[in-house]
């Protein structure tokens, strides 16, 4: 055997199996996409001494959605202002313990939301948090379409506050964290139920997942992610470049929305969400936060509940 041949040889060997490891990393991506792994819940709000109720609703288009209620303490002078805390991707109405091997190599770090939700009641609000579908304890509707078919979820959420009657059903605001925000960005085109929003890192598909890619898997992102679109489209999953908040919000309800982003966001993309701010009638910020990782733009908001507060405090008045 030549020398040349010998080359070509290895060559088509070297080939083989970088797509072979391309397309294995792929399809782990997609299922994420498809079928998040579910994280357990692990604490509850009676750890932190809040009174709560376990609730179910459906969303709006019937799928059972199951959550927590936990009212505004009762000398609360708030008169009936609630808050609604929708979390992202893959996590549930906790946050996300980051403890899965995916998430290790992500760098993922945990998101207490169960902390925010406990300065939001201390400042007054009524609290409602709740799993997503294909997340925690809510029913399976796959594939994640992050925001699209879960604004119906929170249509739901809005239904089932609306039929309380210890709450104001006009001053009712939105914390929507990553796919959450995304979330609350596509309710606002089919509903005015919302007084005011506090979008937390929301992004556009395309550009988070090419910058995904980019991160975590150097210059074979440019092989994964359109396989991984593949495999997620092939499962009932809209195109990634389908998937874009900013259109969404130039036709929205023009209530406040403030947008808070990470500088050091290697995922999303401080100029993503600057577009997103500049397509919304009524938008505050985006309050641009010094960051190193994704991650920290949520640890921010948990960090700093008096901004989001002083916010709905703001735009939702008496």
């Amino acid at each position: 055997m030549t020398i040349f041949r010998r080359v070509i040889r290895w060559l088509f060997f070297l080939a083989g199996f970088v797509v072979g490891v391309a397309t294995t990393i792929a399809f782990v991506m997609s299922r994420r996409l498809v079928s998040p792994p579910r994280q357990p819940l692990w604490a509850t709000p009676d750890e932190l001494g809040l009174l709560y109720e376990t609730v179910q609703f459906p969303a709006q288009d019937g799928l059972r959605l199951s959550g927590w209620f936990v009212p505004a303490p009762a000398d609360s002078r708030r008169k009936g202002a609630t808050v609604v805390l929708v979390h992202g991707w893959p996590w549930n109405r906790l946050g996300d313990t980051a403890e899965d091997a995916l998430s290790n190599v992500m760098g993922s770090t945990p998101v207490d939301l169960l902390r925010l939700l406990f300065h939001l009641h201390q400042e007054g609000f009524n609290v409602l948090t709740f799993d997503l579908r294909n997340h925690g304890q809510s029913a399976s509707a796959s594939p994640v379409t992050f925001g699209q078919e879960e604004s119906k979820d929170l249509l739901g959420a809005l239904a089932y506050l609306k039929g309380r009657t210890d709450i104001n059903p006009d001053r009712i605001g939105v914390v929507g964290f990553s796919m959450g925000a995304n979330t609350l960005l596509y309710t606002l085109t089919k509903s005015d139920q919302i007084g005011a929003a506090v979008a937390v890192q929301p992004t556009s598909a395309p550009v988070f997942a090419q910058r995904l890619g980019a991160d975590l898997f150097g210059p074979l992102g440019q092989l994964v992610v359109p396989l991984a679109e593949l495999f997620y489209r092939l499962e009932g999953g809209p195109a990634f470049n389908s998937i874009w908040p900013k259109t969404a919000v130039s036709r929205a309800y023009p209530v406040p929305i403030l947008y808070i982003q990470g500088q050091g966001d290697r995922w999303g993309s401080v100029a993503d969400v600057t577009e997103m701010a500049a397509a919304t009638v009524n938008a505050h910020g985006p309050l641009l936060v010094e960051t190193s990782h994704r991650y920290g733009g949520y640890q921010y908001a948990i960090d700093n509940p008096k901004i989001i507060a002083a916010f709905f405090e703001e735009h939702l008045p008496e």
